[in-house]
């Protein structure tokens, strides 16, 4: 019974989604009339995939139910959402243990169990590692050149704009919202507001050489060199296709271009019948066979 219960998918599926709708309410200031029951609701699901997980280990044994990572996944996801019971089975009012209820939000990442019923998500998760290792010397790149910028930058507009440049953790940020085209007008307006003459003029121009080279450039490549990995895969598969294709049109192109009355050794009627090389020219009768 437990085994057609908690090994069947669909129905793991529909507890997942279940427990996402009651984490989605327990987001809202709700009477208590309405906590108390969604709590318990909560608790009652998050019981549920501890039990799952000790029918599966029971019916797949540890070694194999660890030996996926979908597997692995869901333990740590059901491990962090432990805390959430603790309420229920210690006291912690006469005990100094209450901040372990801060715990219980991690009981939002069960609905990360949901990423394994999506059709194509490890070749999906395949590409973005796939990415990402194409990628890593670019962003170490990128995050070098934004370091740099930023300890150059807190010494330009440290004076001129505390709240931005005052230090270089602040400068880092700054520059970071400029590098992402996220403050590319707020942040130079803000610096450049204190300034006159040469120094405002020199300012925009920083900032404009800066949102052009690394807010531009720099992000459109970082973008181009991670789609691309991501899908090599694909364009493997159809270079692969497409070769192929060519070797097929190939073939096809030389039996066409073939002079006519040339036969290819298949054709002949000793090679499709079988016969010996030879015999059809001893069948023949010569001027000298008598």
């Amino acid at each position: 019974m437990l085994n057609r219960l908690f090994l069947d998918e669909r129905k793991i599926i529909w507890l997942i989604v279940v427990n996402a709708i009651v984490l989605f309410a327990l987001g809202f200031e709700l009477p208590e009339r309405y906590l108390i029951p969604l709590n318990v609701l909560d608790d009652v699901i998050t019981a549920l995939f501890i039990v799952e997980l000790v029918v599966k280990i029971q019916a797949r044994g540890l070694r194999g139910y660890l030996s996926t990572n979908w597997n692995r996944f869901d333990l740590v996801l059901i491990v962090l959402s432990l805390p959430s019971l603790s309420a229920h089975f210690v006291d912690l009012r006469g005990l100094d243990l209450s901040y372990l209820l801060v715990f219980r939000v991690c009981r939002v990442f069960k609905f990360f169990r949901f990423l394994r019923f999506i059709p194509g998500i490890d070749q999906m998760l395949q590409g973005v590692m796939r990415a990402l290792r194409a990628s890593v010397m670019l962003l170490l790149a990128f995050f070098v050149a934004l370091f740099m910028v930023s300890l150059l930058s807190t010494k330009l507009f440290g004076a001129a704009s505390p709240e931005h440049y005052g230090n270089p953790l602040r400068a880092l940020y700054s520059t970071f919202k400029i590098f992402t085209v996220e403050g590319w007008f707020e942040v130079p307006d803000a610096v450049t507001e204190n300034m006159t003459g040469p120094a405002a003029f020199f300012g925009r121009l920083f900032f404009s050489l800066l949102l052009l080279g690394a807010g531009v450039m720099g992000l459109s490549l970082v973008n181009s060199v991670f789609v691309d990995a991501m899908v090599a895969d694909n364009n493997d598969s159809l270079e692969a296709k497409v070769d192929a294709l060519r070797e097929e049109i190939a073939k096809l192109r030389g039996e066409l271009v073939r002079p006519q009355g040339t036969t290819s050794a298949d054709d002949r009627p000793g090679a499709r019948e079988g016969a010996p090389p030879g015999s059809a020219r001893s069948a023949d009768p010569t001027p000298g066979g008598k």
